[in-house]
């Protein structure tokens, strides 16, 4: 598999060490945003760079007919319409704000203990996320994400970052310590108890893992997926 990384931080040299381990080739690298990307014969794009250059290599990918992984947070807002452009080009999109399999399954024990905890007025709910000081983006698009699950089985109505008052809302609190690769937590307080749900990244090799995993998975096929796809969620 011919292989064009589009980002080359800390996670593209992951992923470009893993590919080569398991005797793929990487055509091309791409470091910053570029208006013509050459893909270089790739088979597939994997797609980690910055919030304000993702879309355009996204929708440069489809247009391209190139299949592409992203995992990019943080420029959501133009998702849309990167659906309506893989539909337009009979393309392949795979997205994802979390490629760890673990983060996944977390995904779902949340979505499943917010449906039961909607029942309980008496627990209030919050997030905290904690990553690396180098991420750019705040909240993380895993802590957007579980709130979203959240909202969705419940009366919440909104995530707000730090502290809120409102109890329609479900506050996010940010924090950014030295190497932390990434730990998101949902908490559930009450006069009686707290619940505490916790996921902890220990290294970037669970989220390498995923993207290889999601690689091999969409070949040959066309639409646009989530990781939920993959592990049949």
């Amino acid at each position: 598999m011919n292989i064009a990384l589009l980002g080359y931080g800390k996670m593209g040299k992951a992923i470009e060490k893993t590919a080569v381990e398991k005797g793929y080739k990487i055509v091309a690298r791409i470091e910053k945003k570029q208006s013509n990307i050459n893909f270089n014969n790739a088979d597939i794009a994997i797609e980690f760079s910055t919030p304000s250059g993702a879309f355009e290599n996204i929708k440069q990918c489809i247009e391209n007919k190139i299949p592409v992984i992203s995992g990019t947070t943080g420029w959501l807002d133009n998702y849309p319409q990167i659906v309506e452009l893989c539909t337009k080009h009979e393309g392949t999109f795979l997205y994802s704000s979390n490629f760890s399999i673990g983060v996944n399954i977390f995904f779902e024990i949340i979505k499943k203990t917010s449906k039961i905890m909607s029942k309980f007025k008496n627990y209030s709910v919050g997030i905290e996320e904690i990553h690396h000081t180098e991420k750019k983006d705040s909240p993380s698009g895993t802590a957007i994400k579980i709130a979203e699950e959240i909202i969705n089985q419940t009366d919440k109505t909104r995530w707000i970052l730090n502290h809120s008052q409102r109890p329609e809302d479900i506050p996010i609190v940010a924090k950014r310590v030295d190497n932390t690769t990434g730990t998101h937590t949902v908490l559930y307080k009450s006069d009686i108890d707290d619940i505490e749900i916790k996921h902890t990244a220990h290294s970037r090799e669970g989220f390498v893992m995923g993207v290889m995993l999601a690689s091999e998975w969409i070949l040959g096929k066309k639409g646009v997926f989530s990781f939920r796809d993959i592990l049949e969620l």
